[in-house]
């Protein structure tokens, strides 16, 4: 059974920093990529950042973009998300999420078939 479990969430002002960390297990994970989306109240879920199964592409959403940096260690299981400089606008619920077909690496919701549970993510200002 494939669970990728989410930390590192929490409050903090806005300029600073949080890194996100999920660990997979249940499946192979070094042939899957890995991605990021987010919900912010009232809104729909959103893409936040993806990567390769390798960590060779890396794929982020505009508003995000020379802020977040996502990353993989495939000997842990785990993707990152390090984020900086994080506004208001960035509270939000964060899902990792992974990749359904392996080798392929998509940014839509429908390119991934587990995700974890979210964790909170709350930029204050």
């Amino acid at each position: 059974q494939v669970q990728l479990v989410e930390s590192g969430g929490g409050l903090v002002q806005a300029g600073g920093s949080l890194r996100l960390s999920c660990a997979a297990s249940g499946r192979t994970f070094s042939t899957n990529a890995m991605a990021w989306f987010r919900r912010a109240p009232g809104k729909e879920r959103e893409f936040v950042a993806t990567i390769s199964w390798s960590g060779g592409s890396t794929y982020y959403a505009d508003s995000v973009k020379d802020r977040f940096t996502i990353s993989r260690d495939n000997a842990k299981n785990t993707v990152y998300l390090q984020m900086n400089r994080l506004k208001p606008e960035d509270t939000a619920v964060y899902y990792c999420a992974q990749g359904g077909t392996a080798y392929r690496t998509s940014v839509y919701e429908s390119g991934f078939d587990y995700w974890g549970q979210g964790i909170q993510v709350t930029v204050s200002s």
